[in-house]
Protein backbone atom coordinates (compact mmCIF):
# COMPACT_ATOMS: atom_id res chain seq x y z
CA UNK A 1 0.00 0.00 0.00
CA UNK A 2 1.63 3.18 -1.16
CA UNK A 3 1.62 6.47 0.97
CA UNK A 4 -1.11 7.58 -0.75
CA UNK A 5 -3.11 5.10 0.23
CA UNK A 6 -2.32 5.29 3.57
CA UNK A 7 -3.71 8.54 3.32
CA UNK A 8 -6.67 7.91 1.95
CA UNK A 9 -7.79 5.24 4.70
CA UNK A 10 -7.06 7.49 6.96
CA UNK A 11 -9.27 10.19 4.90
CA UNK A 12 -12.11 7.71 4.84
CA UNK A 13 -11.63 6.63 8.98
CA UNK A 14 -11.83 10.44 9.93
CA UNK A 15 -14.96 11.15 7.43
CA UNK A 16 -17.03 8.29 9.14
CA UNK A 17 -15.83 9.01 12.57
CA UNK A 18 -17.45 12.97 12.14
CA UNK A 19 -20.59 11.14 10.57
CA UNK A 20 -20.68 13.36 7.06
CA UNK A 21 -20.87 12.26 3.33
CA UNK A 22 -17.88 11.83 1.24
CA UNK A 23 -18.95 14.44 -0.74
CA UNK A 24 -19.51 16.98 2.40
CA UNK A 25 -16.01 16.18 3.56
CA UNK A 26 -14.20 16.47 0.32
CA UNK A 27 -15.43 20.38 0.53
CA UNK A 28 -14.65 20.66 4.36
CA UNK A 29 -11.16 19.79 3.56
CA UNK A 30 -11.21 22.01 0.39
CA UNK A 31 -11.97 24.53 2.64
CA UNK A 32 -9.31 23.66 5.62
CA UNK A 33 -6.45 23.97 3.27
CA UNK A 34 -7.61 27.53 2.85
CA UNK A 35 -8.05 28.16 6.54
CA UNK A 36 -8.78 27.21 10.04
CA UNK A 37 -12.45 25.84 10.40
CA UNK A 38 -14.41 23.91 12.85
CA UNK A 39 -15.96 20.60 12.23
CA UNK A 40 -18.72 19.16 14.26
CA UNK A 41 -18.00 15.86 15.78
CA UNK A 42 -19.83 13.60 18.14
CA UNK A 43 -18.85 11.99 21.19
CA UNK A 44 -15.78 10.29 21.60
CA UNK A 45 -15.74 9.22 17.47
CA UNK A 46 -12.15 10.06 16.85
CA UNK A 47 -10.62 8.04 20.09
CA UNK A 48 -12.44 5.48 18.77
CA UNK A 49 -11.82 5.15 15.42
CA UNK A 50 -7.63 5.45 16.56
CA UNK A 51 -8.43 2.60 18.73
CA UNK A 52 -9.39 0.02 16.41
CA UNK A 53 -6.41 1.35 14.27
CA UNK A 54 -4.21 0.33 17.30
CA UNK A 55 -6.42 -2.71 18.32
CA UNK A 56 -5.88 -4.34 14.62
CA UNK A 57 -1.87 -3.54 14.82
CA UNK A 58 -1.61 -4.98 18.25
CA UNK A 59 -3.29 -8.47 17.03
CA UNK A 60 -0.98 -8.96 14.29
CA UNK A 61 0.65 -11.99 14.32
CA UNK A 62 -1.76 -13.16 17.92
CA UNK A 63 -3.74 -16.16 17.71
CA UNK A 64 -7.41 -14.94 17.90
CA UNK A 65 -9.06 -15.49 14.74
CA UNK A 66 -11.62 -12.51 15.29
CA UNK A 67 -9.61 -9.32 16.51
CA UNK A 68 -11.36 -7.61 19.54
CA UNK A 69 -12.50 -4.62 17.64
CA UNK A 70 -13.96 -6.63 15.02
CA UNK A 71 -16.39 -8.75 17.49
CA UNK A 72 -19.89 -7.52 16.70
CA UNK A 73 -23.59 -8.52 16.67
CA UNK A 74 -26.34 -7.57 14.59
CA UNK A 75 -29.47 -6.40 16.99
CA UNK A 76 -31.81 -8.51 15.35
CA UNK A 77 -30.80 -11.41 18.11
CA UNK A 78 -32.02 -8.97 20.55
CA UNK A 79 -34.96 -7.09 18.88
CA UNK A 80 -36.90 -8.26 22.10
CA UNK A 81 -34.65 -6.47 24.75
CA UNK A 82 -34.53 -3.15 22.00
CA UNK A 83 -38.57 -2.95 21.93
CA UNK A 84 -38.97 -3.82 25.64
CA UNK A 85 -40.59 -1.37 27.77
CA UNK A 86 -38.47 0.33 30.46
CA UNK A 87 -41.30 1.03 32.89
CA UNK A 88 -42.03 -2.49 32.80
CA UNK A 89 -39.12 -4.23 33.62
CA UNK A 90 -35.85 -3.70 34.99
CA UNK A 91 -33.52 -5.43 32.23
CA UNK A 92 -31.94 -3.20 30.00
CA UNK A 93 -34.61 -1.73 27.05
CA UNK A 94 -34.33 0.17 24.74
CA UNK A 95 -31.46 1.12 22.21
CA UNK A 96 -28.91 2.88 24.94
CA UNK A 97 -29.58 0.45 27.53
CA UNK A 98 -28.84 -2.81 25.06
CA UNK A 99 -25.81 -0.71 23.97
CA UNK A 100 -24.89 -0.41 27.43
CA UNK A 101 -24.94 -4.36 28.68
CA UNK A 102 -23.58 -5.26 24.66
CA UNK A 103 -20.35 -2.77 25.35
CA UNK A 104 -20.30 -5.17 28.75
CA UNK A 105 -20.02 -7.83 27.42
CA UNK A 106 -16.74 -6.85 24.82
CA UNK A 107 -18.73 -5.97 21.91
CA UNK A 108 -16.91 -3.27 19.68
CA UNK A 109 -19.54 -3.79 16.64
CA UNK A 110 -23.25 -3.59 16.04
CA UNK A 111 -25.02 -3.81 12.81
CA UNK A 112 -28.69 -2.49 13.26
CA UNK A 113 -31.83 -4.14 11.65
CA UNK A 114 -33.76 -0.53 11.86
CA UNK A 115 -34.41 2.24 14.05
CA UNK A 116 -37.41 1.25 15.36
CA UNK A 117 -37.57 0.81 19.56
CA UNK A 118 -40.53 0.76 22.20
CA UNK A 119 -42.06 4.17 22.59
CA UNK A 120 -41.05 5.01 26.37
CA UNK A 121 -37.06 4.18 25.86
CA UNK A 122 -35.02 7.40 25.41
CA UNK A 123 -36.00 9.21 22.12
CA UNK A 124 -39.14 7.41 21.29
CA UNK A 125 -40.03 4.87 19.06
CA UNK A 126 -38.90 5.92 15.95
CA UNK A 127 -35.05 7.06 15.32
CA UNK A 128 -35.36 6.72 11.32
CA UNK A 129 -34.40 10.31 11.41
CA UNK A 130 -30.95 12.68 11.22
CA UNK A 131 -32.01 13.80 14.48
CA UNK A 132 -32.49 10.21 15.72
CA UNK A 133 -29.15 9.24 13.67
CA UNK A 134 -27.68 11.75 15.89
CA UNK A 135 -29.22 10.39 19.09
CA UNK A 136 -27.75 6.99 18.44
CA UNK A 137 -24.65 7.89 17.47
CA UNK A 138 -24.46 9.95 20.69
CA UNK A 139 -25.20 6.64 22.46
CA UNK A 140 -23.04 4.46 20.37
CA UNK A 141 -19.69 6.94 21.36
CA UNK A 142 -20.49 6.77 24.56
CA UNK A 143 -20.34 2.78 24.67
CA UNK A 144 -17.34 2.41 22.80
CA UNK A 145 -19.41 0.56 19.73
CA UNK A 146 -18.98 1.35 16.16
CA UNK A 147 -22.03 0.69 13.74
CA UNK A 148 -21.01 -1.09 10.80
CA UNK A 149 -24.08 -1.92 8.53
CA UNK A 150 -27.97 -1.95 8.64
CA UNK A 151 -30.75 -4.82 7.32
CA UNK A 152 -32.34 -1.32 6.12
CA UNK A 153 -34.47 0.04 3.16
CA UNK A 154 -33.44 -1.15 -0.49
CA UNK A 155 -35.95 -0.08 -3.31
CA UNK A 156 -38.58 -2.77 -4.52
CA UNK A 157 -39.33 -0.74 -7.93
CA UNK A 158 -37.29 -0.63 -10.50
CA UNK A 159 -36.86 1.32 -12.49
CA UNK A 160 -36.70 3.58 -9.72
CA UNK A 161 -39.36 5.74 -8.51
CA UNK A 162 -38.54 9.28 -7.33
CA UNK A 163 -39.58 8.52 -3.92
CA UNK A 164 -37.98 5.26 -3.41
CA UNK A 165 -34.51 7.09 -4.39
CA UNK A 166 -35.62 9.88 -2.00
CA UNK A 167 -36.04 7.13 1.18
CA UNK A 168 -32.40 5.44 -0.55
CA UNK A 169 -30.72 8.57 0.21
CA UNK A 170 -31.91 9.79 3.56
CA UNK A 171 -31.24 5.92 4.62
CA UNK A 172 -27.57 6.82 3.36
CA UNK A 173 -27.34 10.31 4.92
CA UNK A 174 -28.17 8.30 7.76
CA UNK A 175 -25.81 5.54 7.88
CA UNK A 176 -23.09 8.38 7.08
CA UNK A 177 -24.19 10.06 10.67
CA UNK A 178 -24.10 6.70 11.92
CA UNK A 179 -20.33 6.36 11.00
CA UNK A 180 -21.00 3.34 8.86
CA UNK A 181 -18.97 1.82 6.48
CA UNK A 182 -21.57 -0.08 4.75
CA UNK A 183 -25.80 0.03 4.22
CA UNK A 184 -27.48 -3.20 3.13
CA UNK A 185 -30.55 -4.96 3.32
CA UNK A 186 -31.47 -8.79 5.33
CA UNK A 187 -33.01 -10.33 1.54
CA UNK A 188 -31.58 -11.86 -1.45
CA UNK A 189 -31.06 -9.50 -4.09
CA UNK A 190 -34.27 -11.73 -6.05
CA UNK A 191 -36.36 -14.94 -5.42
CA UNK A 192 -35.96 -15.77 -8.72
CA UNK A 193 -34.04 -19.22 -10.13
CA UNK A 194 -33.37 -17.78 -14.15
CA UNK A 195 -30.74 -15.90 -14.87
CA UNK A 196 -32.61 -13.22 -16.97
CA UNK A 197 -34.06 -11.81 -13.35
CA UNK A 198 -30.82 -12.32 -12.01
CA UNK A 199 -29.67 -9.52 -14.79
CA UNK A 200 -31.92 -6.90 -13.91
CA UNK A 201 -31.23 -7.87 -10.07
CA UNK A 202 -28.10 -6.73 -11.19
CA UNK A 203 -28.69 -3.76 -12.96
CA UNK A 204 -30.66 -2.64 -9.99
CA UNK A 205 -27.98 -2.76 -7.59
CA UNK A 206 -25.38 -1.84 -9.72
CA UNK A 207 -27.20 1.48 -9.97
CA UNK A 208 -27.47 1.50 -6.73
CA UNK A 209 -24.44 0.48 -5.46
CA UNK A 210 -23.10 3.65 -7.51
CA UNK A 211 -25.14 5.95 -5.80
CA UNK A 212 -24.11 4.41 -2.56
CA UNK A 213 -20.43 4.67 -3.85
CA UNK A 214 -20.47 7.92 -3.93
CA UNK A 215 -21.50 8.40 -0.64
CA UNK A 216 -18.78 6.37 0.84
CA UNK A 217 -21.08 3.76 2.16
CA UNK A 218 -20.23 -0.02 0.57
CA UNK A 219 -24.21 -1.05 -0.51
CA UNK A 220 -24.23 -5.15 0.36
CA UNK A 221 -26.92 -7.80 0.52
CA UNK A 222 -27.43 -10.24 2.89
CA UNK A 223 -28.37 -13.86 1.88
CA UNK A 224 -29.70 -17.31 2.78
CA UNK A 225 -29.86 -20.66 1.66
CA UNK A 226 -32.20 -20.29 -1.84
CA UNK A 227 -29.09 -17.85 -2.92
CA UNK A 228 -26.96 -20.37 -3.25
CA UNK A 229 -29.51 -23.00 -5.14
CA UNK A 230 -28.53 -23.31 -8.96
CA UNK A 231 -29.07 -20.98 -11.48
CA UNK A 232 -31.79 -22.40 -14.19
CA UNK A 233 -29.98 -21.02 -17.48
CA UNK A 234 -30.54 -23.45 -20.49
CA UNK A 235 -31.98 -26.64 -21.58
CA UNK A 236 -35.25 -27.51 -22.81
CA UNK A 237 -37.90 -24.64 -22.20
CA UNK A 238 -40.98 -24.88 -20.05
CA UNK A 239 -44.36 -23.86 -21.38
CA UNK A 240 -43.55 -19.95 -20.61
CA UNK A 241 -40.19 -20.00 -22.01
CA UNK A 242 -37.88 -20.19 -19.21
CA UNK A 243 -34.89 -22.68 -18.68
CA UNK A 244 -35.54 -25.66 -16.77
CA UNK A 245 -31.33 -26.93 -16.44
CA UNK A 246 -28.67 -25.64 -15.15
CA UNK A 247 -24.85 -25.09 -16.19
CA UNK A 248 -23.86 -25.84 -12.30
CA UNK A 249 -23.73 -22.03 -11.80
CA UNK A 250 -24.70 -21.02 -8.30
CA UNK A 251 -27.20 -17.67 -8.14
CA UNK A 252 -25.19 -15.80 -5.81
CA UNK A 253 -22.18 -16.41 -8.04
CA UNK A 254 -23.52 -15.34 -10.72
CA UNK A 255 -24.45 -12.12 -8.91
CA UNK A 256 -20.51 -11.90 -8.09
CA UNK A 257 -19.89 -12.00 -11.43
CA UNK A 258 -22.05 -9.70 -13.26
CA UNK A 259 -22.15 -6.74 -10.28
CA UNK A 260 -19.18 -4.11 -10.23
CA UNK A 261 -17.10 -5.39 -7.62
CA UNK A 262 -16.35 -1.70 -6.42
CA UNK A 263 -20.35 -0.70 -5.78
CA UNK A 264 -21.91 -3.96 -4.89
CA UNK A 265 -20.84 -6.03 -1.92
CA UNK A 266 -22.10 -9.05 0.03
CA UNK A 267 -22.41 -10.01 3.50
CA UNK A 268 -22.90 -14.11 4.22
CA UNK A 269 -24.86 -15.70 7.05
CA UNK A 270 -22.62 -19.07 7.73
CA UNK A 271 -25.65 -20.43 9.26
CA UNK A 272 -27.41 -19.98 5.89
CA UNK A 273 -24.58 -20.99 3.63
CA UNK A 274 -23.71 -24.06 5.55
CA UNK A 275 -27.87 -25.25 4.95
CA UNK A 276 -27.32 -24.72 1.01
CA UNK A 277 -23.98 -27.07 1.29
CA UNK A 278 -26.62 -29.54 2.75
CA UNK A 279 -29.71 -28.71 0.70
CA UNK A 280 -28.33 -27.75 -2.46
CA UNK A 281 -25.72 -30.54 -3.93
CA UNK A 282 -27.04 -32.16 -7.02
CA UNK A 283 -28.36 -29.97 -9.98
CA UNK A 284 -29.77 -31.39 -13.79
CA UNK A 285 -27.64 -30.35 -16.53
CA UNK A 286 -28.30 -28.65 -19.80
CA UNK A 287 -27.75 -32.64 -21.19
CA UNK A 288 -30.45 -33.99 -18.39
CA UNK A 289 -28.03 -35.76 -16.55
CA UNK A 290 -27.22 -35.41 -12.80
CA UNK A 291 -24.52 -33.65 -11.13
CA UNK A 292 -22.71 -33.17 -7.98
CA UNK A 293 -21.16 -29.81 -6.75
CA UNK A 294 -20.97 -29.52 -3.00
CA UNK A 295 -20.99 -26.03 -2.04
CA UNK A 296 -18.05 -24.78 -0.29
CA UNK A 297 -18.46 -21.58 1.47
CA UNK A 298 -15.22 -20.71 2.13
CA UNK A 299 -13.96 -21.48 -0.64
CA UNK A 300 -16.50 -18.76 -2.01
CA UNK A 301 -15.48 -16.43 0.41
CA UNK A 302 -11.64 -16.88 -0.39
CA UNK A 303 -12.69 -16.23 -4.07
CA UNK A 304 -14.06 -12.94 -3.64
CA UNK A 305 -12.24 -12.15 -0.28
CA UNK A 306 -12.61 -8.57 -0.15
CA UNK A 307 -16.42 -8.78 -1.81
CA UNK A 308 -17.48 -10.06 1.63
CA UNK A 309 -16.99 -7.09 4.01
CA UNK A 310 -19.49 -8.77 6.98
CA UNK A 311 -20.07 -12.28 7.79
CA UNK A 312 -23.53 -13.16 10.43
CA UNK A 313 -21.73 -15.90 12.74
CA UNK A 314 -24.79 -17.98 13.16
CA UNK A 315 -24.38 -21.57 14.69
CA UNK A 316 -26.36 -24.66 14.58
CA UNK A 317 -26.21 -28.27 15.00
CA UNK A 318 -26.93 -30.93 12.89
CA UNK A 319 -30.44 -31.93 12.25
CA UNK A 320 -31.37 -34.28 9.13
CA UNK A 321 -35.09 -34.31 9.93
CA UNK A 322 -35.91 -30.50 9.60
CA UNK A 323 -35.29 -29.81 5.75
CA UNK A 324 -32.52 -28.00 6.83
CA UNK A 325 -29.83 -29.85 8.56
CA UNK A 326 -29.36 -27.78 11.50
CA UNK A 327 -31.36 -26.09 13.61
CA UNK A 328 -30.01 -22.49 15.64
CA UNK A 329 -28.49 -22.55 18.95
CA UNK A 330 -26.21 -19.69 20.34
CA UNK A 331 -22.72 -18.75 18.65
CA UNK A 332 -20.15 -21.29 19.71
CA UNK A 333 -22.40 -24.15 21.05
CA UNK A 334 -23.14 -25.74 17.69
CA UNK A 335 -21.45 -28.21 15.32
CA UNK A 336 -20.57 -25.20 12.18
CA UNK A 337 -16.65 -25.51 12.61
CA UNK A 338 -15.80 -21.30 12.66
CA UNK A 339 -12.05 -22.44 13.68
CA UNK A 340 -11.36 -23.81 10.21
CA UNK A 341 -14.00 -21.18 8.69
CA UNK A 342 -12.58 -18.35 9.81
CA UNK A 343 -8.59 -19.88 9.22
CA UNK A 344 -9.80 -20.76 5.82
CA UNK A 345 -10.92 -17.27 4.93
CA UNK A 346 -8.00 -14.76 6.34
CA UNK A 347 -7.94 -11.33 6.44
CA UNK A 348 -9.22 -11.29 9.89
CA UNK A 349 -8.56 -7.05 10.55
CA UNK A 350 -11.22 -6.88 6.95
CA UNK A 351 -14.13 -9.06 8.25
CA UNK A 352 -16.79 -7.80 10.65
CA UNK A 353 -18.28 -10.56 12.00
CA UNK A 354 -21.60 -10.07 13.66
CA UNK A 355 -23.00 -12.50 16.09
CA UNK A 356 -26.59 -13.72 15.02
CA UNK A 357 -29.32 -15.63 16.35
CA UNK A 358 -32.86 -15.53 15.01
CA UNK A 359 -34.53 -17.20 17.94
CA UNK A 360 -32.74 -16.18 20.77
CA UNK A 361 -35.59 -13.79 22.08
CA UNK A 362 -37.98 -16.23 23.90
CA UNK A 363 -41.89 -15.03 25.14
CA UNK A 364 -41.12 -17.23 28.81
CA UNK A 365 -37.55 -15.98 29.90
CA UNK A 366 -37.24 -12.36 29.00
CA UNK A 367 -33.47 -12.10 29.50
CA UNK A 368 -32.53 -14.87 26.97
CA UNK A 369 -31.46 -13.25 24.17
CA UNK A 370 -28.86 -11.00 25.70
CA UNK A 371 -27.51 -13.65 27.81
CA UNK A 372 -27.14 -15.86 24.12
CA UNK A 373 -25.81 -12.56 22.95
CA UNK A 374 -22.92 -12.80 26.25
CA UNK A 375 -22.57 -16.64 25.27
CA UNK A 376 -21.86 -15.95 21.96
CA UNK A 377 -19.58 -12.80 22.67
CA UNK A 378 -17.01 -15.13 24.78
CA UNK A 379 -17.07 -17.89 21.80
CA UNK A 380 -16.50 -15.42 19.24
CA UNK A 381 -13.88 -14.28 21.65
CA UNK A 382 -12.70 -17.83 22.20
CA UNK A 383 -11.51 -18.91 18.67
CA UNK A 384 -7.94 -19.13 18.03
CA UNK A 385 -6.13 -20.36 15.11
CA UNK A 386 -4.39 -23.73 15.31
CA UNK A 387 -0.76 -23.66 16.30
Amino acid sequence: MTAFDDEAVAGDALRRTLGVSRRRFLSTCTAAAAGAIAVPVFGAGPALAQGEAEAAREDRGRSALVPPHKRGIILYTVRDAIGRDPLSSDLPSGFREVFKQLSRFGYRQVEFAGYGQHANAPGGANLESVQGAKLLRSWLDEYGLRAQGNHGFIPPSWPLTTADLDTFKKHLEIANILGMAHMGTGGDPTGSSYRADWDVAADKWNTLGEIARREGIKLYTHNHDAAYGFLLDGGPLDDQGRPTRSSGIRKLEYFLKVTDPKAVWLEMDIFWAHVAQYKFHTYTAHDGSQRENVFDPAALVARHNKRYPLFHAKDGTVNTSNGMGYDMVPFGTGDIDYRTFFTRVGAKNYHNPMVEQDNAPSSTVPGQSLEFARIGYDNLAALRARR
